[in-house]
């Protein structure tokens, strides 16, 4: 009986597979809507040489268009959820809040990857990228095996824990239990598709998440209300919905990574992993820990803090929570195509340093930078004047409407500067210097904002009103401090 990895390409046959290197060309460069075409079908572009603001549209279409699917999916989740009262609302809020430490693991494990692979691909070995891709899947599919299994027997306990009352328990405990047993869908998505844009196939990464989400987005709804042949499920039918769309996006990712031609279309990957790369290394597999464990650490106090913020919150009733809820997920919705842009510079920070080139790496950092402060600007006062219709998108219900459309327009008076902080740590990750991004982090959300949002809200007697502030000025404190350190330079040297 032959073994799954006998299914993968052997040496010959990757061999005969890989394109041939693109040959010196002095066409003009293409224009702005024939490079936004090439980005979505998958670009061949070397990243590593040409003009950065054509390197930066390569990679950021791909990438703002794929986080712009996940936002639609953030707000269409909590949408239908909304209808359900705002105690299945203050569910998924606690959920997610619980979920934050396995984003934090997933997107540690997808920083760990991104930096050695585009590293890699800025050295132009191939090899060295294929291998360092198998190992991140093998990392990522042992951790989440674990976590799964115990996020989904102790998910009473964990609500209890994070101050569910016993009506939201009642209503979330199946939500809780599926999306906390399908931990291992997030952690292989993230870290496939971190692969591939490091390698900068950013379109493949875009299509996949697409996918996934585009499969959450029909079944969610079918699911929560039952339509048709489908059971009624409630708040628990989101979180099937969700889990299948994910499983199913990063089934596809890790066949992507492991076919031996290019596509349909005639698209060529940069990484080609074939049966070889998925033997365990253990120097590879310690250098990529030795990364990730720090990144992960860095997501950690960083998305953790949302817990922290979540725990003041919800010690004023299920409406205050819910209207924070709603407002955060609206916030995700706008920020992750930001998130797109950011990680375009990552990409290009870890391919030039690869290729020798530092005053690159900082170029590309910087003029992403302007570019993503111009869309958060944009979007900040969109959120400002619009917070009330926005809101109302969600619920109408007269207790939690005004607390989302506070929440909406302090947190976006801090987007226009929180855009620089988004893109200097994804330059230090970018460069593998994840451990700067982690004490920033810590400072920045834990030894400022928390307890900043704590003294606000209650002994100065603002309540959530006090929290948002908080979120506000942090966002701030993070870009004065990043600019700070990047300005440094000690990035450049970076070892990965």
């Amino acid at each position: 009986m032959s073994s799954p990895t006998d299914l993968l390409p052997d040496d010959e046959t990757l061999d005969e597979a890989l394109p041939p290197a693109p040959a010196e060309s002095a066409a003009p460069t293409p224009g702005f809507w024939a490079s936004v075409r090439e980005a979505l079908h998958g670009s061949q572009q070397d990243f590593t040489r040409g003009p950065i603001g054509r390197a930066i549209l390569l990679l950021a279409v791909p990438m703002v268009l794929e986080m712009a699917m996940e936002s639609v999916f953030a707000v269409t989740d909590i949408f239908f959820v909304a209808h359900l009262g705002a105690a299945a609302v203050a569910s998924v809020g606690l959920t997610e809040s619980l979920l934050a430490a396995v984003y934090a693991l997933a997107m540690g494990l997808a920083i760990g990857a991104t930096a050695v692979v585009a590293r890699r691909i800025g050295e132009k070995d191939a090899e060295g990228a294929a291998h360092a891709a198998a190992q991140a899947v093998l990392l990522g599919a042992g951790i989440a095996v674990v976590l799964g299994a115990v996020g989904s027997f102790f998910a009473p306990e964990l609500l209890r824990l994070m101050g569910a009352s016993d009506e939201v328990l009642a209503i979330g405990v199946n939500y809780t239990r599926v999306m906390l047993g399908g931990e291992a869908s997030i952690i292989l998505l993230f870290v496939a598709n971190a692969i591939f844009r490091g390698a900068g196939d950013a379109a493949i990464a875009m299509r996949t998440l697409w996918m996934a989400n585009g499969i959450n987005i029909v079944l969610g709804p079918l699911l929560v209300f039952g339509v048709g042949p489908f059971p009624k499920l409630g708040v628990t039918g989101a979180a099937i919905g969700t889990t299948i769309g994910r499983a199913i996006g990063a089934g596809y990712a890790l066949w992507r990574l492991t076919r031996p031609y290019a596509d349909v279309k005639g698209e060529a990957l940069r990484v080609r992993v074939a049966a070889r790369h998925f033997r365990p290394d253990r120097a590879a597999l310690a250098s990529l820990v030795r990364l990730s464990s720090s990144a992960t650490v860095q997501m950690i106090i960083g998305t953790a803090s949302w817990i922290g913020l979540v725990r003041i919150i919800a010690a004023f009733g299920s409406d205050a929570l819910a209207g924070y809820t709603i407002a955060i997920r609206v916030v995700v919705f706008g920020i992750l195509p930001a998130w797109g842009l950011s990680n375009a510079a990552s990409t290009l920070v870890g391919q030039a340093l690869g290729a020798k080139d530092p005053e690159r790496a900082e170029q590309a950092v910087w003029m992403t930078a302007r570019y993503t402060a111009a869309f958060m600007g944009t979007l900040g006062l969109l959120f400002l004047v619009a917070a009330g219709p926005i809101i109302n998108i969600f619920t109408q219900d007269p207790a939690v409407v005004p607390v989302g459309v506070r929440a909406l327009r302090i947190v976006a008076a801090g987007f226009v500067l929180y855009a620089y902080g988004m893109v200097f740590t994804a330059a230090f990750n970018g460069a593998g210097d994840t451990r700067t991004p982690t004490w920033l982090n810590f400072a920045v959300f834990w030894v400022f904002e928390i307890p900043l949002a704590w003294v606000l809200a209650r002994p100065l007697g603002m309540g959530p009103t006090g929290a948002f502030i908080a979120i506000a000025l942090a966002f701030s404190a993070l870009a004065v401090a990043s600019g700070a350190l990047f300005r440094r330079g000690t990035w450049k040297t970076q070892q990965v």
